[in-house]
Order: structure tokens, then C-alpha cells, then sequence
């Protein structure tokens, strides 16, 4: 997964699964990624960067099931503060962590750890409802990488049942995982 330059074909695949066409009317420009990075201090990886700057800045049909939102917002059922997002600093998870059953670490130093999952390093793509959030890793081991993160728990898409580093070595990024959608695969499917 090459997170500096986009590939044709994943600006194809994201063309045709958002039904989009090459004016970039729904697009945000290249000024505006430019001017979010510049904010965040960060680098949008690719080919989510071009998406957004020549394709579409979010869509309601989705992934995921309530919409992709566009660059700058969250979904309408986020319930956490905005400011204490920091996507400058590193996603804290290179390993899927359920924290419902963690036991080991003490509640508060618990509820930090949590607390950077949800706000760092990550944009927020949008939401299937419930608690359950699907991120694009934009800073850190795994920039270029969707994770689901829940209230429960959180996980790369990669590495969701049934699929494993052979099975989906171009699927961890948001190509892949708009792919995934785009072919009407549920997102836990057992035969990824």
C-alpha cells in the first residue's frame, strides 16, 4: 500500500463506487486538503487525499452504512469534544485491543488510552451506528490504514474475521476497504 501516491486503479475503483465523474464537482480542491493538512499538521495518506480533493468530500450512500462524511466533519452522532482531537499525534493501536476486557490496566490509566484511540491520529470516516466508527489512520505505524474503532473495542479492517495478512494485503487502506462496500460485502464476512 503505497499511502505517498495514489494508483490509477484505486482512483478508478473510487470513481466508479462513488458513481463519480472527473469535473470534481463534489470534490473539496486541492486548496482546502491543502489548507486542513496545513491546520492539522498533517499529510492526508493516499489515495484518500486525492479522493477528497478531485473525486467527492464525502457521500450519503456511504461506506458506511450512515454515510462517508466529508473531510472536516464528524458523524452527527459523535459524542465526543471535537477539540480534543489531535490528529498530529500518533494512533496509539498497531494491534487490534478490547478494552471491555482489559482487566489488567487501572480505570483511569484505561479511560486515557481509549481516550487517544477515538482522538488521535485518525480522520473519522463515518459511522454504522451503535458506537461503531470507521477511522483512517492519518498519522503514526499505521497511516493509510481503516480501523473500526467501538465502544467496546477497536480493530484494523484487515484483520476483521476470517481475514488475514494474504487475504487482504491490498485491502487495509481506504481503497480496500471502499472495494469491500463497493462489492456488497458485509464488513465481518467470513470469507474475505
Amino acid at each position: 500500500m503505497d499511502t505517498h501516491r495514489p494508483a490509477p486503479a484505486d482512483l478508478a475503483l473510487l470513481r466508479d463506487a462513488f458513481n463519480a465523474g472527473t469535473d470534481g464537482a463534489d470534490a473539496l480542491g486541492w486548496a482546502a486538503v491543502h489548507a486542513f493538512e496545513a491546520e492539522h499538521g498533517v499529510v492526508l495518506p493516499e489515495p484518500y487525499r486525492t479522493f477528497v480533493a478531485e473525486i467527492a468530500d464525502g457521500s450519503p450512500t456511504g461506506p458506511p452504512g450512515h454515510g462517508l462524511v466529508a473531510l472536516a466533519a464528524l458523524p452527527s452522532d459523535w459524542d465526543g469534544d471535537p477539540a480534543e482531537r489531535n490528529l498530529a499525534r500518533p494512533f496509539p493501536l498497531t494491534a487490534g485491543w478490547v478494552w471491555e476486557d482489559d482487566e489488567e490496566t487501572p480505570e483511569e490509566e484505561l479511560d486515557a488510552r481509549v481516550g487517544e484511540v477515538h482522538h488521535h491520529g485518525s480522520i473519522v470516516l463515518g459511522t454504522d451506528g451503535c458506537g461503531m466508527y470507521w477511522h483512517l489512520v492519518v498519522t503514526g505505524p499505521h497511516r493509510g490504514r481503516v480501523w473500526c474503532v467501538t465502544d467496546v473495542g477497536a480493530t484494523p479492517f484487515d484483520a476483521g474475521p476470517g481475514r488475514t495478512a494474504a487475504t487482504t494485503a491490498t485491502a487495509s487502506g481506504f481503497a480496500g476497504w471502499v472495494a469491500h462496500w463497493h462489492a456488497g460485502r458485509p464488513w465481518f464476512d467470513a470469507d474475505a
